[in-house]
């Protein structure tokens, strides 16, 4: 029987894609799915987010930086692995103007059994980039995931 409304398709193609996502969304979410939709263990996704702009025009950070900053903070408390990204972002700072600026996503993966011992070394992660580079904050995002290797 063919649909009558735009609406009426419109609300049966929804329903389509969010059958076809469930499983996905199940993985992600942990909520209650057949067993084989369920796969990997139990992680938290941990996303930094820095700033490559200075207070009154300083030289931006530059890509070596960012690095070497990696390499010094980052990669003793992470040793499984990491990755970078580049990105361009905007954000409101202190006194109100809209700020634009070059930045990078660092993103963290590790069991969420560890999630506890994990965060203090996050937080020095993000305080350490502050001081370094006159940064106002460093974005966290922390999200439950499930991971399969």
């Amino acid at each position: 029987m063919p649909f009558r409304t735009a609406s009426a398709r419109l609300a049966a193609t929804g329903a389509v894609l969010l059958a076809a996502g469930a499983p996905a969304a199940y993985a992600v979410f942990g909520d209650e799915a057949p067993a084989a939709a369920v796969r990997g263990e139990a992680y938290v996704q941990t996303r930094l987010f820095f700033g490559t702009g200075r207070p009154g025009g300083g030289p931006d950070v530059t890509d070596r930086q960012f690095m070497d900053f990696v390499e010094r903070q980052v990669t003793r408390g992470f040793p499984e692995g990491l990755t970078v990204q580049d990105g361009r972002g905007q954000w409101r700072n202190a006194d109100g103007t809209i700020e634009r600026e070059r930045s990078y996503e660092l993103i963290l993966l590790y069991p969420a059994s560890q999630a506890r011992a994990r965060d203090p070394h996050i937080e020095r992660i993000r305080d350490a980039y502050e001081r370094a580079y006159a940064q106002e904050s460093v974005a966290r995002l922390d999200d439950p995931v499930r991971a399969d290797f």
